[in-house]
């Protein structure tokens, strides 16, 4: 759903882009019917900005009544908030407008994607950073040392609030589960660690945790262009994607798809992964090996990074085959994943799929700043709010 333009200008734009809401295919039950209500004022008011309760009705389909049954209770909420009044030059009183209270609450943000530091942020409703802060991601793999630098981290942002919290949430590498286990994390040093329950017990708030690739890709999808089958490759300390199938993001029975990390690409060997293997994909396109690579020789910087365009279409071609994809968003260091990286990937692409069947397939980068930063506001949002 795209939001349009309003009285707050391109706020809502700056930040964020044009919207859209997730699809649903769960069927209501009657039970739910008051949330689901619910939900659907709220991702209405987020997207269209200020509306009359008449106007909510008719956008929602629900009656008057209702929509002022629930516009009062998220007023008591302190969710939603009138206006003042629309002008009218007709006869009668003017309509009362009202909208979420996009500065009322705060979302902490916490991304560990990076190849040096973990990320942090302060953000409004709209996704507007207000405050951020980094850390040094602790060396190597030791587990608990890169929690206590998240948990010091989201204290720094929890201080730097200035509003009530509505949530916190956390993109982190690996295999996340629906309840927030990080199921396999070999960067962080993590195997089934209950990263959501530890840190929500520390912090005393809702936290909800994701696979920072499945964060981005919310992010792009919810904010960015009008797209319902896409892959996002987010290329960092490691190699993950985030994948969006008919307007629905695609987790895998195992919480695992788009784990494209550790698939060996190539037979000739290559260098040794932190999970062991020789020859993962995100041992030969790390941002860290491939600026250690560059620095070491600059003269070769085009076939270092024609070399891992193609090992990352190596890597691709069967997904994009297997679900028909037409578009694939990189998110990563635009030195990096600059024009030479892209050629080498569709050349490569177009090699090993079939022949005038996936001519069209693009390959860009993303536009939307802190991708993950605002997957994990959108994570939030959907979790405690129902808007996506």
């Amino acid at each position: 759903m795209n939001r349009p333009h309003d009285a707050r200008g391109d706020r809502f734009g700056s930040a964020f882009g044009p919207s859209r809401e997730l699809r649903s295919r769960v069927k209501l039950l009657p039970e739910y019917a008051r949330a689901h209500n619910r939900a659907l004022v709220l991702q209405t008011l987020y997207h269209a900005g200020e509306l009359s309760r008449a106007d909510l009705a008719r956008e929602t389909g629900l009656t008057r009544v209702t929509i002022s049954d629930l516009v009062s209770e998220l007023i008591a909420d302190e969710i939603v908030k009138e206006k003042g009044t629309r002008e009218s030059s007709g006869p009668g009183k003017p309509a009362t407008l009202i909208d979420i209270d996009r500065d009322g609450h705060q979302i902490i943000g916490i991304d560990l994607s990076g190849p040096s530091r973990f990320e942090g942020a302060v953000m409004n409703l709209d996704g507007e950073v207000i405050a951020r802060d980094t850390i040094d991601r602790p060396p190597g793999d030791d587990g608990e040392a890169g929690f206590a630098g998240m948990l010091e981290l989201a204290r720094r942002m929890i201080a730097a609030s200035d509003r009530p919290i509505l949530g916190v949430g956390i993109g982190t590498q690996g295999v996340v589960s629906a309840d927030g286990v990080v199921l396999s994390s070999p960067n962080l040093g993590w195997q089934g660690m209950p990263l959501r329950d530890r840190t929500r017990d520390e912090l005393d708030l809702p936290v909800i945790v994701g696979n920072d690739a499945n964060a981005a890709v919310l992010a792009e999808y919810t904010f960015g262009g009008d797209r319902s089958d896409f892959m996002l490759i987010k290329v960092g300390r490691g190699v993950g994607a985030g994948l969006i199938t008919g307007g629905q993001p695609l987790t895998g029975s195992r919480f695992a798809a788009g784990e494209i990390g550790h698939v060996v690409v190539g037979t000739d060997g290559g260098p040794r992964c932190v999970c062991g293997r020789d020859g993962c994909l995100e041992a030969w396109v790390n941002v860290v090996r491939l600026r250690s690579a560059i620095a070491e020789n600059p003269a070769s910087r085009e076939e270092i990074l024609r070399d891992a365009g193609a090992r990352l279409a190596i890597g691709i071609a069967p997904i994009v085959a297997a679900l028909d994809l037409s578009d694939i968003i990189l998110s990563g260091p635009a030195e990096l994943l600059d024009d030479v990286f892209i050629a080498a990937a569709l050349e490569t692409l177009h090699e090993r799929t079939l022949d005038g069947v996936f001519d069209d397939i693009t390959i860009h980068r993303t536009v939307q700043p802190d991708i993950v930063l605002h997957g994990a506001a959108v994570m939030v949002l959907a979790a405690q709010l129902g808007i996506s």
